[in-house]
């Protein structure tokens, strides 16, 4: 692991303090949103194959649930008002279980914990005047950035981040941890010098859950029960492996 990922790393985790057989009876597959551009999590490899943790992730509950499963891309900003609605079933997108996001979806247990990370051009703080933060829509860093009355670069999915920064659009950006590492491992970005600070709202920080449509409960059941197996029997530990530095549990 790269010097500067393990000192991220380590100083993040100091700072951490359905029915199955209705679903199975159903002719129509589970309607899954996940994120198409966001680097280690969903992406579109070389080859064409969308993959990244929370894709194998998702692929790992539908096996374990025994459902055939239809993988959407979906712009965050979209996700949350799309299982509400009842267009996805559910949302594999590592999203905080905000309040707000819990007047609209159910929410499954967490499968890790998530900070938020503050990634600057040399020697610019959180909250440096005169600094535009690039940040992606329907985040919690895009909210934590309207409250902080930060001046906003808004962008659909965490790819644009990194152009933002490199065509000077963005002076800084606000990220959850594991994006934050992929960004920094970018050649164009390390020649920019970021510079990495934890930020230690409780707000956009904590434990990351699976989103469900509310009148679904039952499939929240079933999403439980299949993320203590998948952790259970070592599926978690390998995916994790292979497309992150660095241990989620």
């Amino acid at each position: 692991m790269e010097a500067w990922v393990r000192k991220l790393v380590t100083g993040c985790l100091l700072t951490l303090p359905v029915a199955a057989s209705a679903v199975a009876a159903s002719e129509q597959a589970v309607r899954v949103a996940v994120i198409g551009n966001s680097p280690p999590m969903s992406y579109v490899d070389e080859s064409g194959k969308l993959t990244g943790f929370n894709v194998e992730m998702a692929h790992a509950l539908c096996a374990t649930m025994k459902i055939r499963c239809n993988l959407l891309p979906t712009s965050l900003d979209k996700v949350v008002d799309a299982v509400s609605a009842g267009e996805m079933d559910f949302a594999v997108v590592s999203l905080l279980a905000t309040p707000e996001r819990r007047k609209k979806v159910l929410f499954s247990k967490p499968y890790y914990r998530s900070l938020s990370i503050w990634l600057s051009k040399p020697s610019i703080k959180p909250g440096s005047p005169r600094t535009t933060v690039a940040v992606v829509n329907g985040s919690v860093q895009a909210q934590h950035a309207e409250n902080q009355g930060w001046k906003t670069k808004r962008v659909t999915n965490h790819r644009e981040i990194s152009t933002s920064l490199v065509a000077g659009d963005a002076d800084a950006t606000v990220v959850p941890m594991l994006t934050a590492v992929s960004l920094m491992e970018k050649p164009s970005l390390q020649a920019l010098g970021l510079e990495s600070t934890v930020l230690s709202d409780p707000l956009i920080s904590g434990d990351v859950c699976i989103s469900i449509h509310p009148g679904r409960p039952e499939l929240r059941e079933q999403i439980d029960a299949a993320l203590d197996e998948i952790k259970r029997d070592g599926r978690f530990d390998r995916i994790n492996s292979q497309f992150l530095p660095f241990r989620l549990l």
